[in-house]
């Protein structure tokens, strides 16, 4: 049992996209094993799953153990990323981390027994912590003694029952950063549309929380009356998310006039917003759609953003057009002070949970009471909606002075 601490040996990783914790959350892990498990060892698997099939491990030594609190100043992951499927595997093979009629499940297990680990911490989304669930599965079905834990990493905040996933509070604060430079590009030429596309594959909360953001650090702002810096070439014209409808002649008539008036228009847009009706229309044109392996949607390759600017700058008769995507800005930078109080509390039961031999996902678990809990593996999946109901939404559309419609 992972409980006799006397032979524990840590091992973590961190998968999927990157968002602002993981450098913190790896830091925090290896900071509290040395805390209450001193004697632990410690290993993390580079870039990711990958790292496991191909058994490519860092140690971590006295030095990294003694620096371990200088990680929460950065972004990234010092242990570097990737997205891999350990049922997918035929994409396995494909990218050479297993043979061919090899069980990439079974190749993962083999490397965490072979390499002595009894305990494993999987830093990502909802896919990593899924691909977790199946890796726990079969160890726990084939007679291997290790416990997985997981802390759930999203700048989406989309993962069942979590109510708040680590780096999503970082990425709002950061994206508002971006836009506030990007907002003063509309000085540059008359009639301009700024379209800021946001991440979020089927959730809206990144695009909603990152217009609040925005919205609450210009406020106050001092203007110059009369000359074009002022309050109106600052403000949120329109905002789109998946979960809202999309009426693209009402809103061409809306943003018509304010074109019209102010000569700027500002949209937010989040990166899943009408994302399927842009598949099935490139779809019918006979377009390759691309997908990773999770069969999602590749978003880099869709552009939801120009989809926007395309529809748009013609009906707002804009003279100039561009799309800002504050995605990778916003996922890679390190957590701010709120994300960094929330990593510490998962960290800690996660270290908490591994030592007592309780896998899961460490989270606030909206269906407990919000209560911060190591929440079953069965229980995690993703694309879990914003919902529009929230009040604060309410006040961040009011603001902007759009209404809109569940889809």
């Amino acid at each position: 049992m992972a409980g006799n601490k006397e032979n524990t040996k840590v091992a973590l990783l961190t998968a999927g996209g990157l968002a602002p914790c993981l450098s913190s959350a790896v830091g925090g892990l290896i900071e509290r094993y040395s805390e209450i498990a001193p004697q632990a060892e410690i290993i993390a698997y580079r870039s990711g799953y990958q790292g496991v099939l191909l058994g490519d491990s860092i140690e971590i030594t006295p030095q990294m153990r003694e620096k371990a609190p200088l990680l929460h100043r950065y972004g990234g992951s010092p242990i570097g990323n990737s997205r891999v499927k350990l049922t997918n595997a035929a994409d396995c093979v494909k990218r050479g981390l297993v043979k061919e009629g090899d069980d990439p499940l079974k190749v993962a297990a083999e490397r965490l027994a072979a390499d002595g680990v009894t305990i494993l911490h999987t830093i990502g989304g909802d896919d990593t912590n899924t691909t977790a669930a199946d890796l726990a599965a079969y160890l726990a079905g084939n007679g291997y003694d290790l416990t997985v834990v997981g802390l759930p990493k999203t700048v989406d905040n989309d993962v069942v029952p979590i109510r708040q996933s680590l780096g999503a509070w970082t990425a709002a604060e950061a994206g508002a950063d971006f836009f506030d430079n990007v907002s003063n590009e509309q000085t540059a030429a008359p009639r301009t549309l700024v379209i800021h596309e946001v991440m979020g594959r089927s959730c809206g909360w990144l695009t909603a929380a990152t217009a609040r953001a925005y919205i609450q650090k210009i406020d106050g702002n001092d203007y110059v009356d009369g000359l074009m810096m002022d309050g109106h070439l600052k403000a949120i014209d329109g905002l789109y998310l998946p979960e809202m409808k999309f009426d693209l002649e009402g809103e061409a008539e809306r943003l018509k006039a304010v074109m019209d008036k102010r000569g700027t228009v500002a949209l937010f847009v989040s990166e899943g917003a009408c994302l399927d009706a842009i598949v099935a229309e490139r779809e019918a044109a006979g377009d390759m759609i691309k997908r990773d392996a999770f069969g999602h949607v590749k978003l880099d390759a869709i552009n939801v953003g120009n989809w926007f600017q395309s529809r748009f700058a013609a009906l707002l008769g804009a003279d100039r057009s561009l799309v800002q995507k504050s995605g990778y800005f916003a996922r890679s930078a390190p957590a701010n002070g709120a994300d960094l109080m929330l990593i510490k509390g998962m960290v800690d039961l996660a270290v908490e949970s591994a030592l007592n031999g309780v896998s899961g996902v460490t989270g606030h678990d909206e269906e407990q009471n919000g209560r911060l809990r190591t929440i079953e593996f069965p229980r995690i999946k993703g694309g879990k909606h914003f919902d529009l109901t929230a009040k604060w939404f309410a006040d961040v559309m009011d603001t902007i002075g759009q209404r809109y419609e569940q889809a």
